[in-house]
């Protein structure tokens, strides 16, 4: 795209649209509707776009859930990740790590679980763009995790770091999916605690 489309697409902005804003609100409805159920009206609505500037500045439907998965990895899962430190001992940053996972998954009943683990895994299906993007944001927190374990000496017996880090990770997801069918902090918490205790207990034989 070049200088003069960026430009032609920004003077048709309606008046109203702030982009921070706008992909706030869209991030939210796929969030709560999940990507088929939210339509171009309600993100139209929600946007305070029209439906011809939102498709002139995001390309359709797809290209905002795109944009809405790239914001929420920046406003959202930026933060958990951070929770990884390293700040103190492996097993307080993986605490609270989770810590900060379970308060995303359920801190807001309108958006329970997870943007990408749900909404945009469910979506994936055959759509090769939506699976390339999942892709890359399950190995982005996987690399971070191994970047933590990695941090630590280890027994030479101990499994592989990134081994390891995908299996933190994917019990993550585990728990956004539980958030997502209506399960309390109380009850993920469990979890968590058992992932943090079973790599301690790796670290430590």
């Amino acid at each position: 795209m070049t200088g003069e489309d960026v430009g032609r697409r920004r003077k048709g902005r309606p008046r109203g649209f702030e982009p921070t804003a706008a992909l706030d609100a869209a991030m939210r409805l796929f969030w709560a509707e999940g990507f088929e159920a939210a339509s171009i009206d309600q993100l139209s609505r929600a946007t305070r776009m029209p439906r011809a500037s939102l498709y002139q500045e995001y390309g359709g439907k797809a290209g905002l859930f795109l944009a809405s998965v790239a914001h929420y990895a920046e406003t959202r899962i930026a933060p958990v990740a951070a929770a990884l430190g390293p700040s103190g001992a492996l097993g307080n940053d993986l605490s609270a790590f989770f810590q900060a996972v379970i308060a995303l998954a359920t801190g807001d009943a309108a958006t329970p679980g997870c943007l990408i683990s749900c909404v945009l895994a469910d979506s994936a299906g055959t759509n090769a763009v939506f699976r390339a993007e999942l892709d890359q944001r399950f190995a982005a927190l996987e690399a971070r995790i191994t970047a933590r374990l990695v941090a630590e000496p280890w027994p030479a017996a101990a499994p592989d770091r990134a081994a390891l880090a995908a299996m933190l990770a994917a019990v993550a997801r585990g728990i956004m999916l539980r958030a997502r069918s209506g399960a309390a902090p109380k009850a993920l918490a469990p979890v968590a605690d058992a992932a943090v205790a079973s790599v301690l207990c790796l670290r430590a034989a």
